[in-house]
């Protein structure tokens, strides 16, 4: 929660990252459900939170698919910490999870998201005005997309 408070404004307007007893809680309950999943981003010297990566709405059978959150905290951000921590949640999803497809979705003006989205080979898929509401307004968003890596044949 501390890693959160010191990061509001690193992340205002884009997300609000749980930062209160009450809001973690709420958190945890949700990542424990079935359709969703939690993942810490760690610093491995200090063993601080860096960040976190989220897969919710996570739909199995024909769609094998979830929508992909993540942020990183001050004093990480930009430092690689979210890009490396985020490639091994797509790697687990794509693994363990049995997914295939992945959606981030990014307000337009969310550069640090969407550098992240683009190094680990999110496609831009498109456009969606007035998709998510957050921070007291509807906010458009782009849809960025990645699915599992085709199987090889032996």
């Amino acid at each position: 929660m501390a890693a959160a408070r010191r990061s509001r404004d690193l992340h205002h307007p884009w997300l609000s990252a749980p930062d209160t007893p009450e809001r973690y809680a709420e958190y945890l309950s949700r990542i424990r459900r079935r359709d969703h999943s939690g993942y810490l981003i760690c610093d491995r010297s200090s063993g601080e939170i860096a960040g976190y990566v989220n897969i919710s709405g996570i739909v199995l059978r024909a769609l094998r698919g979830g929508y992909l959150g993540y942020a990183a905290f001050l004093p990480y951000s930009g430092t690689g910490h979210a890009s490396a921590g985020i490639g091994l949640v797509v790697a687990h999803a794509f693994t363990a999870l049995g997914l295939h497809r992945l959606e981030a979705n990014i307000q337009p003006g969310n550069e640090a998201s969407r550098r992240v989205a683009r190094k680990l080979g999110f496609r831009m898929e498109g456009y969606s005005p007035d998709y998510l509401y957050i921070d007291g307004a509807w906010r458009d968003h782009e849809r960025w997309a990645i699915t599992a890596p085709a199987p090889t044949e032996g």
